[in-house]
């Protein structure tokens, strides 16, 4: 079985978008697993990582996301197993998620420590699995070099099949070519892509927000999948805010209270992307007529308009199945500056 192990030394470097891109350019039965989750979700009463769903939904993978992971918790997995017991379910879980598959892909957990306590970090499953380990680096050019000369002085990478590494979120990549790369070259560790920044990665779809702030979506479900680019707190009279030169950016999304009706229909005037409606208070009926035939998602969340803006700068973008438009640019980008053969999925 040709196996793939990604890893990266910190969090969000872009793991789970390279092993959608590769997937999707391989051209192969992919299979998936990603024993130690990292991103919990809860829904109808499952508890799931988010990766191993969004991999699920977007290649029809046959098992259940929660079966493509051991488990979630530090204390319970070190209570259940030691070392042997669960390389031998890591070795189980390979041979149920690789079952008439072509390639078995396997995501290392949030960072490269992330799991040691329990034996489930990436260098473990990468030894365990006998597969080659990929590593995703990501982040400024210096912040890039700096975890690559991490990588070859402080990692022991003894009895681990090393493919290379791939930078991602390269702002200028002739520079880093030209100034980064002859450095990096002289240690040894194969560069097998350099993948440019690109900022519409960057954007939060209404869709995405929904699910994440358990929003109540009132109006205009149709146009969740529309990209938020700036964020407007309408927190002053309706009357003030249309004159604030945000107000008449584009891909705008407003968040409000249900209550501030001169507020919502500035918004409307103004062809918000969408608006969210806090504190739990609904707009007048006649309102939220006029959001639907705008075709203006209107969300109605709990909490209050400060809260709400905290827990969406908290928020990571991150890849949603619902948004085929970013799919397809990620494997675009992949497919140019990748070497997909060196890499061994084509």
């Amino acid at each position: 079985m040709n196996t793939l192990v990604i890893a990266s030394l910190r969090a969000s470097a872009g793991k789970t978008s390279l092993i959608v891109g590769l997937s999707k350019l391989s051209g192969k039965n992919i299979g998936y697993m990603k024993p130690f989750g990292d991103r919990l979700l809860y829904s109808k009463k499952r508890l799931w990582d988010y990766d191993a769903a969004l991999i699920a939904d977007v290649f029809s993978i046959g098992e259940e996301p929660e079966t493509m992971s051991i488990g979630f918790d530090h204390s319970k997995l070190r209570y259940m197993y030691n070392e042997d017991s669960i390389r031998e379910k890591v070795l189980e879980l390979a041979g149920e998620m690789s079952a008439g598959k072509d390639m078995l892909m396997v995501e290392g957990g949030k960072a490269i420590t992330y799991g040691h306590s329990v034996h489930l970090d990436a260098l473990s499953l990468a030894r365990y699995l006998k597969g080659r380990l990929l590593f995703m680096i990501g982040g400024n050019h210096d912040i890039i070099l700096d975890e690559i000369m991490f990588l070859k002085k402080n990692v022991d990478l003894t009895g681990i099949n090393l493919a290379g590494i791939i930078v991602n979120k390269v702002r200028n990549v002739q520079d880093f070519k030209e100034v980064y790369i002859p450095e990096i070259t002289k240690t040894g560790i194969p560069v097998l892509g350099i993948i440019p920044h690109e900022r519409e990665f960057t954007y939060f779809s209404l869709r995405y927000l929904a699910d994440r702030l358990f929003a109540k979506v009132l109006t205009a479900e149709k146009n969740l999948d529309r990209k938020i680019k700036n964020l407007v707190i309408g927190a002053m009279s309706g009357s003030v805010a249309q004159n604030k030169p945000i107000f008449k950016k584009e891909a705008k999304l407003i968040i409000t209270g249900g209550d501030r009706s001169d507020m919502i229909l500035v918004a409307l005037e103004a062809d918000a992307a969408g608006i969210i409606l806090t504190n739990n208070i609904l707009p007048p009926s006649n309102i939220i007529s006029m959001a639907e035939d705008r075709g203006t998602p209107l969300l109605l969340v709990n909490p209050d308009t400060y809260q709400v803006q905290r827990q969406i700068e908290q928020l990571e973008p991150l890849l949603t199945k619902g948004d085929p438009a970013a799919i397809e640019l990620l494997t675009s980008l992949i497919r140019e500056h990748v070497d997909l053969a060196a890499i061994g999925v084509i």
